[in-house]
């Protein structure tokens, strides 16, 4: 468990539960949330206008030039989905934001669950082994490794020295 003071003194822990998620408990009287736009219906009615921007150059392009102006209005709220929490006097924590300066080294902001005293932040994982971030299990089938044997080892030495060798004297040219 690790523990942020915020600049009013709010206390705020963070908790590693079973599921490799965190629990984040405080104060949230005071706080904002986030939704994450859905695109859909706007880029819909921008393609039967005969708009030839891909879906992601849209999503850009819609915020960016008064020119989407009409279509700007058509991008609705997922209400049902968080991707920014953000208590009075912080901290701010927002999907796919690293969880280091909290104490939860490679753990990565998936999505959040409001909880009784809280929220609990659930973070993307390995779909082998489901641990966070880039930890892995040993047996987890996306570690990889490479296996030399000692004639293996030998021969690749060899060829390293001759590819030294061989840039040092292109070097001197």
């Amino acid at each position: 468990m690790t523990t942020y003071k915020n600049r009013y003194g709010d206390i705020f822990t963070f908790t590693e539960d079973d599921d490799n998620n965190i629990l984040w408990e405080g104060n949230f009287q005071y706080c904002r949330i986030g939704f994450p736009n859905d695109y859909t219906k706007a880029y819909n009615v921008y393609v039967a206008d005969g708009g030839k921007l891909s879906f992601n150059e849209f999503k850009s392009a819609v915020h960016d030039s008064d020119e989407y102006n009409k279509y700007n209005r058509l991008v609705e709220s997922v209400k049902d989905k968080i991707d920014m929490v953000d208590p009075s006097g912080g901290p701010y924590i927002s999907v796919d934001m690293s969880l280091g300066g909290f104490g939860f080294k490679d753990y990565k902001v998936k999505d959040f669950q409001k909880i009784d005293a809280g929220y609990k932040i659930i973070t993307e994982k390995c779909s082998g082994c489901n641990k966070p971030g880039t930890i892995h299990k040993m047996s987890c089938s996306t570690q990889k490794a490479t296996v030399l044997l000692d004639s293996e080892v030998k021969d690749y030495y060899d060829q390293m020295e001759k590819e030294v060798h061989q840039n040092k004297s292109n070097l001197n040219e």
